[in-house]
């Protein structure tokens, strides 16, 4: 058993709002269950209105399964037009 875990930090460029960025991290959260059946959550930077830190998981069967799942969320999330990636931390735990 391999977990997948991904932190992304990232900047919400036009939320004028706490409202107007969670909107926008709301929608990336949405879609990212929605299409890879993962566990989204924010887990930092919550009371600032232009940035925010996704902590993102799932749980895969082996290790290239699991690598071809993070490069695919990792992609997905840079490709996100309402935010800005500043930095990706990635990481793939293996059962002792």
């Amino acid at each position: 058993m391999k977990v997948g875990i991904i932190k992304a930090h990232l900047q919400v460029p036009g939320s004028r709002s706490l409202k107007e960025k969670r909107h926008a991290i709301r929608s990336l959260k949405d879609q990212l269950q929605s299409r890879f059946k993962v566990s989204v959550a924010e887990v930092d930077d919550q009371d600032l209105h232009q940035s925010a830190v996704l902590g993102v998981s799932f749980v895969a069967s082996d290790g290239k399964n699991a690598q071809s799942r993070l490069q695919n969320l990792v992609n997905f999330i840079e490709d996100y037009r309402n935010a800005v990636v500043v930095a990706i931390d990635k990481e793939i735990l293996h059962e002792n």
